[in-house]
């Protein structure tokens, strides 16, 4: 007979009074309608769990099951092209047995156990295998394909292999013999603690950036693979769309998008735009390599908090295949608020603005979790986090965007101004910055062009000297500038709308390769160089300005296709002419 009952309930809270048959981050079943809980602490007098379902109706003397196992997410074939709720289970299979709202205690498994794969064994009778090793592959979805790996946990010699075939996700697939003489069966799945991390063979240095195809991350403030990113932006500045724009165009394997704790309508944005996208790399549709998590706001909110951890769960199991993940994680901020409700219910000491005093342990906790390894089977892989925080008033001295800044190495802060002007992606470069740029640096100057660096270094230094103009110009105004002066707010203009602003839905700016966005900020400096040349042979701004090259350049990321480069070499030919004939003008006595 079952003698641990509930002794209190507050909200997701639960306490079992005097017993000591649960262990510290145990799951657990709560009440009889066995809704799914972890225990979160254990004191002489109680051991509290919070529970990842609605309480509603929960009573005081309910039983609560011991299951002797942290709180795990199932790792197998079948979790592509799936949105689950915050604990791993899957959504689309709950709506068909309970409908638009999830039941409580609906106990559906996370992968579909009647779905089957066309398996093939890559390992023979005799073979020794370790944690890690491939044991099977199957097609997961038409563009990724499944390897079935041995749990970190397992080692030992084959002694059966199942002939090639359709399996279930359950089927016995191998059987391995382990140092102890036991017997251990291999199915096509695994199960892993969510709060703990997959062991490597070794991480690796960051050295390769995550290309995106936006002019503003790759050239200004770029991110590597393996790399950490925060997207701090208030509400209406794009932080879901800019999320949006990487997922489809970054090039990573697979995308893991966790909605935590947004809003509904949004989650059924992202569902309806991701099923409709096509993926560039494949012409397919770009479900086919992403796993949505969806914990939407009037979901449970020790389930939000949950979500975090299982879904760099499922990244680290498809990265240790030698693959590379981007993460999503749209909003870090409402992560943060399911820690600080929880917190206030435990009746913890809150820290600043209420938020317990382990929040920057939890969140160095998340974003360490990214990397850059090589894995336990010899392959390379990573997981890339990009977070987005929503601080309250745009105010990014709040405690979630501050400690988050201490965690990550790269800070695309959004700009309401900017929004509200419509100019996309908002990131505001004088307060965004990226540290990974000497990482970079090699893969810059090798795989694209030995002066990409110089040409980045040239085009920071204008809009931080726009930057300190602005200041004098919105004081006396810009006529007391001298030309020179002039000139760089000319060309500053230039870089914000020609070069930084982008049009998601024009088909050659909504992503532009490396290469073109390098001969695009060429380009911008031949004009400013020869521009200055002009200038500082006499010939007023305006002279110049009135050739209209300036509006030319603008328009060169529509004009030159992304396929076309050698377009460039002819711009700069007329850039050229026109300053001759500005020259010979001058010299003519045309021009005073």
């Amino acid at each position: 007979m079952n003698l641990n009952t509930i002794f209190s309930v507050n909200g997701p809270v639960v306490k079992v009074k005097d017993t000591k048959d649960f262990s510290m981050m145990e799951m657990v079943y709560v009440g009889e309608k066995k809704l799914i809980g972890e225990v979160i602490g254990i004191t002489e007098s109680f051991t509290t769990i919070q529970v990842y379902e609605v309480t509603t109706g929960l009573k005081v003397g309910e039983p609560v099951y011991t299951t002797g196992a942290p709180m795990c997410a199932t790792l197998g074939p079948g979790i592509l092209s799936n949105i689950f709720d915050g604990i791993e289970r899957p959504l689309k299979q709950i709506a068909d047995k309970t409908g638009a709202f999830i039941a409580e205690g609906t106990n559906i498994p996370a992968l579909d156990e009647t779905r089957t794969f066309d398996v093939t064994m890559t390992v023979k009778v005799g073979d020794q295998l370790k944690g890690g090793d491939v044991y099977a592959t199957c097609p997961e979805t038409p563009v990724v394909k499944h390897h079935c790996m041995v749990s970190p946990l397992l080692s030992g010699e084959v002694v059966w292999v199942a002939d090639n075939g359709s399996y279930h996700v359950n089927d016995v697939v191998c059987k391995l013999k382990n140092a102890k003489g036991n017997l251990e069966e291999l199915t096509l799945c695994q199960k892993w603690p969510i709060r703990q991390s997959r062991p490597i063979a070794d991480r690796k240095p960051i050295s390769r950036p995550l290309i995106t195809g936006q002019r503003v991350i790759d050239t200004i403030v770029p991110i590597a693979k393996g790399g950490t990113a925060a997207i701090p932006g208030g509400f209406g500045t794009g932080k879901t769309m800019t999320q949006h724009q990487l997922a489809k165009w970054c090039d990573a394997d697979i995308i893991v998008y966790i909605g935590c704790g947004e809003r509904g309508n949004e989650m059924t944005q992202v569902l309806d735009e991701f099923s409709e996208l096509i993926d560039p790399k494949t012409n397919r549709p770009l479900t086919d390599r992403t796993v949505l998590i969806a914990n939407t706001s009037n979901m449970p909110v020790a389930a939000r908090e949950a979500s975090i951890y299982t879904g760099i769960t499922l990244a680290e199991y498809y990265r240790d295949m030698g693959y590379h993940i981007a993460i999503m994680a749209d909003s870090t901020s409402r992560w943060a608020e399911a820690l600080r409700e929880i917190s206030g219910r435990l009746e913890e000491m809150p820290a600043e603005e209420g938020f317990p005093a382990y929040l920057p342990s939890r969140l160095s906790e998340f974003y360490e979790r990214a990397s850059y390894v090589e894995t336990l089977n010899g392959r390379e892989g990573s997981v890339t986090i990009i977070g987005a925080v929503s601080p309250q008033g745009s105010d990014f001295s709040e405690p979630v965007t501050q400690n988050t800044k201490r965690f990550v190495r790269c800070f695309w802060a959004l700009d309401k101004a900017l929004a509200y002007a419509r100019h996309y992606p908002a990131i505001n470069w004088n307060t965004s910055y990226s540290e990974y740029v000497p990482d970079l640096a090699d893969f810059y100057t090798q795989q694209v062009d030995p002066d990409f660096l110089t040409f980045r270094q040239e085009i920071s230094n204008l809009l931080i000297e726009e930057n300190k103009l602005m200041d004098i110009v919105k004081l006396i105004g810009s006529d007391v500038l001298p030309d020179d002066q002039k000139l760089i707010i000319e060309i500053a203009r230039v870089i914000r709308v020609g070069f930084l602003q982008q049009n998601a839905y024009h088909k050659d700016d909504t992503y532009v390769p490396l290469k073109k966005q390098f001969l695009m900020m060429g380009l911008i400096l031949h004009l400013y160089h020869g521009a200055q040349a002009q200038v500082s042979q006499g010939v007023p701004l305006s002279e110049v300005v009135q050739t209209g090259l300036f509006e030319k350049v603008i328009k060169v990321k529509y004009d030159i296709p992304n396929d076309q480069p050698e377009l460039f070499a002819v711009y700069k030919k007329d850039i050229d002419a026109a300053f001759e004939k500005l020259s010979a003008a001058r010299e003519e006595g045309q021009i005073a």
